[in-house]
């Protein structure tokens, strides 16, 4: 009780003060905590949850994300599953749709309201892993005392956002653990996991959701960003992950206005264009007919002798 208002006490002087401390992000979360949601940081109530009826509504609206998310929650959960960590899966909302812990720790992250349709939105929970990532739409870790509530402050969370193949917001996942050694450096080991487990679930979810295109990755200084591109037959730009469209400037969310690859990839076509790809059509027609010419004209449905001239006039080599 004493250390709950202790900490309470801590969060009330540090968001109203005027020091560098009430500057940094965390105290940004703790002031929405406080002011903008009304929470009281010595609240002791369990988390929130959702009708089973909801909850499922809810994973059936996220069923492809489910799905292709299993097998890295698997991966993720096999290298800190051991330590006592959990790894969880939540919507844009902040409610946990999948959850991956081991047996003898069932019972803990339940009573820490760690498992499906728990609320851990900003909202209802204040500074959390979970909310605060998807409030801020970044990578997060709030390490024991950094929660809001005073009930929560015996967790370590890590956390990442998944974007969707709109560019917008569609998920968090996030590890936690209880433990009363865990330290911040293996904090660090851990939101590195996690961060490169979102990037998997949102690349995987990206190239779901265009399974006729070609998908490009585009170089960026980034090694946790899925910078991805979908590109149509022809050659049109017809789909970007979040950190694409940042890259290239394109629409932050919602459908992108077609545009030539060769416009974002800085290879211009030129005036040639049309020859460009008169030629590449040629070469791959004839690669097809393992250089037989009236094979490949055919193909092109035209007539073998326009297909020597415009061999001449493209300057291909038979």
């Amino acid at each position: 009780m004493l250390q709950g208002a202790h900490h309470a006490d801590k969060v009330i002087r540090v968001v109203g003060s005027g020091s560098n401390a009430a500057r940094s992000p965390l105290a940004a979360s703790w002031r929405r905590s406080l002011e903008h949601y009304g929470l009281d940081p010595a609240g002791g109530r369990a988390p929130d949850l959702v009708e089973d009826r909801e909850l499922a509504r809810r994973r059936d609206e996220l069923g492809q994300v489910l799905a292709l998310a299993a097998p890295k929650l698997d991966q993720l959960f096999g290298l800190v599953g051991g330590s006592g960590c959990g790894v969880l899966l939540t919507d844009a909302a902040g409610i946990v749709l999948d959850r991956r812990c081991a047996d003898s720790d069932a019972t803990t992250f339940r009573d820490w309201g760690l498992h499906p349709g728990a609320d851990w939105s900003e909202a209802r929970e204040g500074t959390n892993g979970i909310g605060t990532c998807l409030a801020e739409k970044r990578r997060v870790t709030i390490h024991r005392g950094e929660h809001f509530l005073a009930r929560n402050t015996a967790l370590s969370c890590m956390d990442a956002p998944i974007f969707g193949a709109d560019g917008g917001l569609i998920a968090a996942l996030d590890v936690s653990s209880a433990r009363v050694d865990q330290t911040e450096g293996f904090n660090r080991l851990i939101a590195a996991a996690v961060a490169q487990s979102a990037q998997a679930v949102e690349a995987c979810n990206f190239r779901a959701t265009f399974p006729g295109a070609r998908i490009i990755m585009a170089d960026t200084d980034d090694a946790n960003a899925a910078v991805l591109l979908a590109v149509d037959r022809d050659d049109l730009v017809i789909g970007a992950t979040r950190a694409a469209r940042r890259v290239f400037e394109l629409e932050q969310v919602g459908p992108l206005k077609p545009r030539p690859a060769a416009d974002l990839l800085g290879k211009e076509d030129g005036p040639s264009g049309f020859e460009k790809a008169e030629r590449a059509a040629v070469v791959r027609a004839l690669a097809r007919a393992d250089g037989n010419a009236s094979q490949a004209a055919r193909a092109l449905g035209i007539g073998r002798a326009t297909l020597y001239r415009r061999m001449r006039q493209l300057k291909i080599d038979r």
